[in-house]
């Protein structure tokens, strides 16, 4: 690929995925009479999203060797008045690396599918959803515009509702998919707002045209009201990536969305759907900047969401629950740079994460695998001998995510505590605590499960509920597994993409952390006003080098912190078991609020839902049926009938009637102008 980039073989990046969708969901699947079978499906499907990852990888090598860049409209759909719609590429280096996160995580998760869904009867239709997933988040990610950002925004919140309940047989799969669809139409409509605002006031939704009024926009306030128009937009971008990001508190539908297969745990809630919503703000960091309120809602959001989410980890016994608890606090972590402005910094750790979260989601499916569909930690234990290549992928991905020194999770995590601690914002001081306060917590929870799934004495032959499984019912059937078979090793193409993501989840960010935050590899894709916000300087100026940080850091007190968690993990549930059941007893009143994740689901549907009900039944019974039909519609019929009636009195039929009212009539006027001439 040259220095000057091809649209036209770029254009082929997301076509290729959603040509193996249509191949699939069309002629795989009943719809289109099953016309391929399942191996010609997800060859198809793989091949598309491989040919995605090629030209995508080509593109980051030219994008970061040569320099290379594009911004160029495609297809102009709509003109009205000076506002252009169009679908158009902008290709820089945070497109380009999210560009190849994309791809390699779906092209991994695609490979793992065919041994996780092996005995699923909606094998083909998988497939058809995740590449449509593919395509939606890539159009999402190249996009130059707002109204396609908004097009794969809202894509890929379809196609999770469609993955959430895959099984749509199951009451608690479906009711996921529709808690995550809802939660996320609140945040959208705020990020609707913002892109409203945009359009209103900048007179385009082109990136390109937008920032370069941005000045501008600084000097204006929202109509009426005193508030700078630049925080409004802000915020309201921030309220929909909020929703899409799983932010406190639109969160809710994150840990729930695990009612589906665990492929899709690590396809959309771990590497990129819920990464969108960070993404979209780094790409608008011109309009950002201008806002110090909006970094510090941000800011807050976010070290809100590390803390409290990582506590609700602590608790959980589904293994991919604390793995979800984990994705919403690493996506706290990434806002709290985000408000720091951080961008860069923000984009580096959501890298990294994507690689290690997906392993440790997959490592996760393949354990559920070995335990004949148990996913209750509390029943597992020792598993380490029996499924060698998911116990050393799973703990590699674990000290990536507790952030140990030189593995990628260590270079953007410590990279964020350090850019919080630099931060002059107000907010500061609370999310630098939140921050370092979620390191012993991420800690602790992370190798709570690492330690009660593969170490210790072998619990699965006393699980008091063999089928506790994230398939349905028949599929439990399917497999005809007791509980008290031992554990096994997974297939090769479950093993195969779990070494492949561990690869970079301990390398990636000891060969990026240079060019990605001190380098000039996202420099025209994310600006800083340097002099307001001096973090990223302040940054490069104690950097030297990945080894010196890595070594830096034995001494600092994240590594200690981290270190501390693991070691009372491994106390409280290897050595001492009678502690952590101590700490419930003692607790009680906490565990509860915990155990209700506090209690913002019954909030949700006990006073918002129900409340809003209560508003809408009276402005149904009072103000449509009371005052549009009651009064509106049905009292001027009634009106213009009654006054109907009275007029129809004075139509008798009878000639001396009309002359006695003529009479009468020439009788007032002659009264009435005689009045006047005197």
């Amino acid at each position: 690929m040259s220095q000057t980039l091809n649209a036209s073989t770029l254009l082929a990046v997301p076509l290729a995925p959603l040509l193996g969708s249509v191949l699939a969901g069309v002629f795989g699947t009943q719809f289109g009479g099953n016309w391929i079978g399942r191996r010609l499906s997800h060859t198809l499907t793989i091949l598309g999203v491989l040919v995605a990852f090629i030209l995508s990888a080509l593109t980051l090598k030219s994008v970061a060797l040569d320099g290379a860049r594009l911004n160029e409209t495609l297809y102009t759909w709509m003109v009205v008045g000076d506002l252009k719609m169009e679908v158009g590429f902008m290709i820089d280096g945070l497109t380009a690396m999210m560009m190849c996160v994309v791809t390699f995580v779906s092209l991994m998760v695609h490979i793992y599918t065919i041994g996780y869904m092996d005995e699923d009867e909606g094998y083909n239709r998988f497939f058809a959803y995740i590449s449509l997933f593919t395509f939606s988040m890539l159009m999402l990610v190249m996009s130059n515009n707002m109204l396609q950002l908004f097009f794969g925004w809202e894509a890929v919140g379809l196609v999770s509702y469609l993955l959430i309940g895959f099984w749509f047989n199951k009451p608690s799969a479906i009711f996921a998919n529709m808690k995550a669809f809802l939660v996320n139409r609140v945040g959208d409509f705020g990020f609707i707002l913002g892109i409203g605002l945009i359009a209103a006031f900048a007179g385009t939704l082109n990136y390109t045209e937008a920032f370069a009024k941005a000045d501008a926009l600084s000097a204006l306030t929202l109509p009426g009201t005193s508030w700078m128009l630049v925080t409004v937009i802000c915020i309201c971008l921030f309220i929909g990536a909020m929703g899409k990001s799983a932010q406190f508190p639109l969160h809710v539908w994150l840990p729930d969305s695990m009612e589906g297969p665990t492929p899709i745990s690590a396809l959309i809630h771990a590497a990129t759907m819920v990464t969108a919503g960070i993404f979209m703000v780094a790409r608008m960091s011109p309009l950002f900047e201008l806002s110090d309120t909006a970094l510090n809602f941000i800011m807050v959001i976010g070290a809100i969401t590390a803390l409290f989410m990582g506590f609700l980890g602590i608790i959980q016994n589904d293994i991919k629950r604390v793995v979800a608890y984990s994705t919403l606090s690493q996506l706290g972590y990434m806002t709290v740079a985000l408000g720091a402005s951080a961008y860069s910094v923000a984009v580096f750790h959501l890298m990294t994460h994507a690689f290690f979260k997906a392993l440790l989601f997959l490592g996760a499916g393949s354990v559920i695998m070995g335990m004949h569909h148990n996913q209750d930690i509390r029943w597992m234990g020792g598993v380490r001998k029996y499924m060698p290549i998911t116990w050393i992928t799973s703990l590699l991905g674990s000290l990536a995510l507790i952030g140990t020194p030189f593995f990628a999770g260590f270079y953007s995590k410590d990279s964020i505590i350090e850019a919080v601690a630099e931060s002059h914002l107000p907010a500061a001081g609370f999310a630098h605590f939140a921050v370092l306060a979620g390191v012993f917590v991420t800690a602790f929870y992370s190798f709570r499960m690492y330690f009660l799934v593969f170490h210790g004495k072998e619990r699965y032959d006393q699980n008091p509920d063999a089928h506790h499984d994230d398939h349905h019912d028949a599929h439990h059937d399917a497999h005809g597994h007791e509980a008290h078979h031992e554990p096994h090793e997974s297939p090769w193409v479950v093993t195969v993409p779990l070494v492949l993501l561990a690869i970079p989840s301990v390398v990636i960010g000891f060969m990026t952390i240079t060019p990605m935050l001190f380098g000039d590899f996202f420099k025209d894709a994310i600006f800083i006003h340097a002099e307001k916000h001096p973090v990223m300087d302040e940054l490069a100026h104690a950097f030297h080098g990945p080894v010196a940080m890595a070594v830096h850091a034995l001494s600092s007190a994240p590594f200690w912190l981290a270190l501390a968690g693991v070691l009372t993990a491994w106390y409280m549930y290897l050595v001492n078991p009678a502690v952590p059941a101590a700490f419930a007893r003692i607790l009680r009143p906490l565990v509860v609020v915990l155990e209700n994740k506090y209690f913002l689901d019954w909030i949700n549907e006990n006073i918002l839902a129900r409340g809003a009900r209560a508003l809408g039944m009276g402005l149904w019974k009072v103000g449509d049926r009371g005052l549009i039909d009651g009064l509106l519609v049905n009292g001027s019929w009634k009106l213009v009938g009654w006054a109907s009636a009275q007029v129809r009195k004075f139509q008798s039929g009878y000639l001396y009637h009309y002359a006695l009212v003529m009479i009468l009539g020439v009788f007032v006027l002659m009264t009435y102008f005689v009045w006047l001439n005197k």
